[in-house]
Parts: C-alpha cells; structure tokens; sequence
C-alpha cells in the first residue's frame, strides 16, 4: 500500500477578548486533518503527517528524501513556510528550496496532490504564492497571480464531468462545498469534476510522476459536515492516492 506524507492543515489561532474595560488574549493549536487522513489509514495507507510549523525542521532535504514516500499531499499551506527556513529567515543562510524538491520528486516519478485552502495555490491576498514556485511546473493546473478564492456561501454541489479511473463508479454528484481556489487546467491534464463552473479536480503527468489539484478543502471550512460524512469521502481520497502511486485503484484494488 502507498506511503503518504500529508503536509499542512494545523494552524495557531490567537484571540483578543474583551469585557468592558479588560482586555486578555488566547491561543490555541488546531489540526484540521483528522477526517482525511483517518481515511486513509483506514484504507490500509501508511499515513506521516508533517503540521505546517513543523516543515522545517521534519520534511526531506532532498529530492530522494522524499522518494521514500509515494505520495506527497500539500494542504492549505503557502509556498513560504517551504522556501523561507529559519536559517535562511532569520540568518540569511542559503537552504534547500523545498519547492524545487518536490518539483523534481515528481519529475523522477512521485505522486503529488494539492488541496486547496485559503493558503494553497495562491490563495488569500495572494499570499499562498505556488505559482510564483518550481512546483507550480509539475501541478495539472495553472494559477492567477492575485487572491483566487470563490466564495460559495450558498454552497455548490460538485459534478463529475469524465470518465477517469479515479471517478468512475462514484456518484454522479457530491455534497455542496463552500468555495474552493479558482485555477485553470493546464493543457495535456484531465479535468474530472467540476464545482460552480470552476475545476474542482485535475490530474495530469509529469516527467515520470503524476499530480492532482482538488481545489476545495478536504475539511472545514470550504468542506462542510455533509461533505466529510458522504459515503465517497473516503472513496475519493483511496482512489486519488492509489492513482497517484501507480497502484490499482476501485475494483482493480
């Protein structure tokens, strides 16, 4: 079974409370990833998990680092907390581009999948910045260079638009999501599902690996209940791992 590496989805939250005259503050860490990769161990997957904060210090230095994973996912993580080591930071000493690694970890034949995020692909005022990385060479999908979120707050019901191993046999429509991160699919890659007119998922080829693009969040917020309780939700992201590996995916498993 595959070896997965998810990467991001924690986050601090700091909160300023105030009553009347007083003022006090509090902080609290949070990850929000549970549900998916619950779900993936649950379909036999070996899961390593890297919180955001930690990628400094725990993600591979080099391209073959990583190649002992079969799949990288990225979610809801800017390209910054990839390039900027404390090191370089705060010290000006030169360090691996992260980013370059994983886009050559691609090139020699890994899987990779981003999900989106208020800090993924490009994100919120701009600030994921992928399509400014290597990486963005070896994604299925094209970014804008400004804040790319659509807001669904109404909420959207995502469509499946091909026929592809990934999504075949797997319901014709989902459960709304709230918004996801407006891209464009990049000649030669397959746009499997769509959300709002926009693509939701994409995969594609590169070099001897392949790559995926699911636009919305794998949790909340974009990700509503609904979406995390639907009998595909495990589906999706078996199926999505297993093609990304190169092992056999549905009923072929």
């Amino acid at each position: 079974m595959p070896h997965v590496l998810v990467v991001g989805e924690s986050w601090f939250t700091h909160s300023v409370h105030q009553k009347g005259f007083d003022s006090f503050f509090t902080s609290e860490y949070v990850e929000g990833a549970h549900v998916f990769l619950d779900a993936l161990r649950e379909r036999g997957h070996t899961v390593t998990y890297v919180p955001a904060h930690e990628i400094p210090s725990r993600l591979p230095t080099t391209a073959e680092g990583l190649r002992s994973y079969d799949v990288v996912v990225i979610s809801d993580v800017g390209a910054n907390s990839f390039q900027l080591t404390p090191e370089t930071f705060a010290r000006s000493v030169p360090s691996p581009d992260r980013t370059e690694l994983l886009r050559a970890y691609v090139e020699l034949g890994g899987g990779l999948l981003m999900v989106g995020g208020y800090l993924t692909f490009t994100g919120i005022d701009a600030k994921a910045r992928w399509g400014r990385t290597p990486l963005a060479a070896a994604l299925p999908v094209g970014m804008h260079d400004r804040d790319d979120r659509v807001e669904l707050p109404a909420g959207a019901a995502p469509r499946v638009v091909a026929r592809h191993q990934v999504v075949d046999g797997m319901d014709a429509t989902w459960p709304d999501l709230l918004g996801l991160n407006e891209v464009t699919v990049r000649d030669g890659s397959d746009l499997l599902v769509e959300c709002a007119g926009h693509p939701l998922l994409a995969v594609g080829g590169y070099g001897a690996g392949r790559s995926a693009a699911f636009t919305s969040d794998l949790a909340p917020h974009w990700a509503p209940p609904a979406f995390l309780d639907w009998k595909g939700y495990p589906e999706l992201w078996d199926r999505l791992v297993r093609w990304l590996a190169r092992t056999p995916v549905g009923e072929e498993a």
